[in-house]
């Protein structure tokens, strides 16, 4: 128990400071930046807390907010996204589960592991950028631009993924 929860607070340290320090800088095509310090809460187990999940996503968001100045998107997508993550886990993830399961490509299978991944990001950045943008004026580029970070986050969660898998 107490390793784990060391685990998880270096985890979560470590992917802020990868988020804000190196990926946070990286801008292809001008505007598409991968959000991979959601991979912490995407791979959180289900033995943890639904509370403890929001708090998580709450602080994690605002970690990434406080060193990028986006004024609370990410902690308000980040906590959207801890909210729908058990909703999205037994909707995508094995159907015959019964005890604690840490989502994964190993434990949910290559496909419902994507759309349960696929799922949530694109939640989380739809509501991230359309909060930052604050307007429906430029609807569809904010959109596009939702979906683009999207399927780039994806790809590298999913490279992560088939890493650890090996």
């Amino acid at each position: 128990m107490i390793n784990d929860s060391f685990r998880y607070v270096f985890s979560f340290v470590g992917w802020v400071l990868l988020q804000v320090l190196l990926l946070n800088n990286i801008h292809f095509l001008g505007f598409i930046n991968p959000f991979l310090y959601l991979y912490f809460l995407l791979s959180l187990p289900s033995s943890v807390s639904r509370d403890m999940h929001l708090l998580l996503g709450f602080l994690l968001g605002l970690s990434v907010d406080i060193f990028s100045g986006t004024m609370g998107c990410n902690a308000f997508a980040s906590v959207l996204l801890a909210y729908l993550k058990p909703y999205t886990q037994r909707l995508f993830g094995p159907r015959e589960y019964n005890e604690v399961i840490t989502p994964s490509l190993y434990s949910f299978g290559t496909i419902r592991y994507l759309q349960y991944v696929s799922f949530l990001v694109l939640m989380h950045q739809i509501c991230f950028f359309f909060i930052e943008a604050f307007t429906f004026v430029f609807f569809w580029n904010t959109l596009l631009k939702a979906f683009c970070c999207s399927l780039f986050t994806v790809f590298f969660i999913f490279s992560i993924e088939y890493i650890k898998q090996r």
